[in-house]
């Protein structure tokens, strides 16, 4: 096993031990904390039933009776398992044991079994809890019935391990989870270091590679002061020596060198079909080359073998043409994998034919770069055309906003008319003019509102188009949203709704705008209000997740979204509202695009709509 695989190995198993240890106590912990939470909810469903027996029992000849046949009493038995999801009955029993009441009343006026009382598993140690939690038994709780100095019986909640269980079984998995997240941590960790610490053997590998492709005077930068200098020294004295031997006799390492670092394969073959060079491109797209050193070694119907063997007979140049090659040389109809395969004979400088030179270039991949680029263009363009269009379209909008205001003051005072001369007898009414001004207002009101909504969605295109730059600083996430909270808060209590931030402690802040983010939440919020106009919850949450993100969700338990619409809903312009822009949600995604983040959706008519974004840390 290499220094490097030892190291990572003990790495790796030291985090391994201690994430072990550390799920061990995190398992009897949680054992501990679900079983005293479950002798917490049976005490207080024994409690519940007590009193009620208090009020029903004393002044009645037939106490027995009486519990039997109370109403009160049957409706807290049938709904003890509201009280705790490990409960499985409740009982009243008397003295020798027989059921005076209980929550499935075919077992009344039987006998029942005693069960160990829950409060003894708690006093024991966490081997004997988790042997009961996992052998899926009945525990009891206890209480007894005293009126005076009489026994009058005693109150039984029987209570189920099994929920206890599926609880531990979630936990483990997210240890697991947890711990194999810290495995690979761990593995990228010591990796790192191992790196870091055989960094000097590293580079004198690589600089005998650079001697073995001929350059000339290769230096290592090694580390001054500790072993490897002595090593260093030693090896730039042979670089010296056989840079001094190849100035001699120069090779063609250098141009190696660069076809090493070409994006297109190339190979070159001798006269016998064998392979003298495959830079790494080529031996990526035809790993067989590296397997066997001739050309022989592809199959016979192979098109790029074809072009070669026929280059080594006829000494003339194949190609270029187009074959559809995947990686490994496989035939395929994948437009991607297009590529310009060309082979060409070589001469020496007396014109004798020594070999073939292949060079296979991926057109697939060329064209998706250019292809994107052309798109990035014209989408910027694009943008540039919108605004440009909507700033020319709201500067009419104003001049006809101006002069419908000129035209209305002149039809609301059209002024006294004109004078008469005296020998008419029939002067002209002065409100006239104001009666037939009067339908022309209504249009000029109709005109104006139209205009203003006209306006108000190219100022919205226009932020849309042009969000603003984005000055990024660190955002408390839960400030962030207690303030939310409280602006929307009359809005959400005239709706009959309830507002509710639940942040995770240490939570810790984002990077982002605090203007458009706020504006981005504000919107969520404001739209889960509107979906509730017969009230409910509205519930902003945060939350750190792995990965170096913050997980925020606004979610309300309003009217849903119809699944036909999900796909939508961050479109431009669409809306299920009657009087909506829609342009809300999609600058809520554009922020959270403009952030580097993610934002999904989930809705379910009739029980609510879920808005969870995820966004880097600070």
């Amino acid at each position: 096993m290499s220094i490097k695989a030892r190291q990572v190995l003990g790495v790796t198993v030291l985090v391994g031990l201690v994430v072990a240890v550390l799920s061990a106590v995190h398992l009897a912990t949680l054992t501990r904390l679900s079983l005293q939470e479950t002798d917490s909810r049976g005490e207080l469903l024994a409690n519940a039933i007590f009193q009620r027996a208090r009020e029903v029992v004393p002044g009645t000849p037939d106490p027995y009776g009486a519990l039997r046949n109370d109403p009160g009493l049957r409706s807290i038995l049938e709904s003890s398992i509201a009280y705790s999801k490990n409960v499985t009955y409740a009982a009243v029993v008397d003295p020798r044991g027989v059921a005076i009441v209980h929550s499935f009343p075919a077992l009344q006026g039987r006998a029942l079994a005693e069960q160990d009382p829950l409060h003894d598993l708690q006093q024991g140690n966490i081997i004997q809890m988790l042997r009961a939690v996992y052998t899926d038994r009945i525990f009891e709780v206890r209480q007894r019935l005293l009126f005076g100095e009489r026994d009058f019986g005693s109150i039984r909640i029987g209570v189920s391990t099994l929920l206890v269980r599926n609880e531990l079984q979630h936990a483990l998995r997210q240890a697991a989870q947890t711990a194999l997240g810290l495995m690979l941590l761990a593995m990228l960790v010591a990796t790192l270091l191992s790196q870091w610490l055989l960094r000097p053997i590293h580079v004198i590998r690589a600089g005998l590679s650079r001697l073995g492709r001929g350059e000339a005077n290769v230096r290592l930068d090694l580390p001054a002061g500790d072993e490897f200098e002595e090593l260093g020294t030693s090896f730039e004295q042979v670089s010296a020596q056989l840079s001094a031997m190849r100035a001699k006799a120069p090779g063609h390492s250098e141009v190696e060198t660069v076809v090493e670092r070409l994006e297109d394969a190339v190979a070159v073959f001798n006269a016998s079909g064998e392979v003298l060079f495959a830079n790494p491109a080529m031996r990526g797209l035809l790993p067989q080359l590296e397997q066997s050193r001739a050309i022989d070694v592809l199959p016979r119907d192979h098109a790029v073998r074809a072009m070669v063997e026929q280059t080594l007979s006829s000494k003339r140049a194949q190609g270029p043409t187009t074959l559809r090659l995947a990686s490994g040389g496989l035939d395929t109809d994948d437009a991607q994998s297009e590529r310009l395969v060309a082979a060409s004979p070589i001469e020496d400088t007396d014109r004798g034919f020594t070999g073939v030179m292949l060079m296979i270039r991926n057109l697939g991949y060329l064209d998706q770069v250019r292809s994107t680029l052309q798109y990035s263009r014209k989408l910027a363009s694009l943008g540039r055309l919108f605004a440009g269009v909507a700033h020319e379209v709201k500067n009419p909008l104003n001049a006809m906003t101006i002069h419908l205001e000129l035209l209305r003051n002149k039809l609301s005072n059209p002024g006294a008319a004109p004078a008469r001369p005296a020998s008419n007898p029939h002067p002209e009414p002065a409100s006239a003019g104001v009666l037939t001004a009067s339908p022309a207002l209504k249009h000029v009101d109709i005109i104006a509102t139209e205009i203003k909504r006209l306006d108000q969605v190219m100022g919205d295109f226009l932020k849309f188009a042009r969000p603003g730059e984005v000055k990024l600083e660190p955002i408390d996430v839960g400030a962030l949203l207690e303030d939310i909270a409280r602006v929307i808060g009359p809005d959400a209590h005239r709706a009959g709704a309830t507002v509710l931030v639940e942040c995770v402690p240490g939570t810790p802040p984002i990077n982002g705008d605090q203007g458009m983010l706020r504006q981005a939440l504000m919107n969520l919020a404001i739209n889960a209000c509107q979906a509730m106009p017969g009230g409910g919850t509205v519930s902003m949450s945060c939350r750190p997740l792995s990965g170096g993100r913050v997980e925020i969700v606004v979610e309300d338990t309003g009217q849903g979204i119809r699944p036909e619409h999900l796909d939508r809903v961050f479109d431009l312009y669409f809306t299920t509202k009657e009087k909506g822009s829609g342009i809300g949600l999609s600058m809520v995604y554009r922020i959270v695009q403009l952030h580097d983040g993610d934002i999904e959706v989930q809705s379910t008519p009739g029980a609510g709509t879920r808005f969870r974004i995820l966004l880097p840390r600070a």
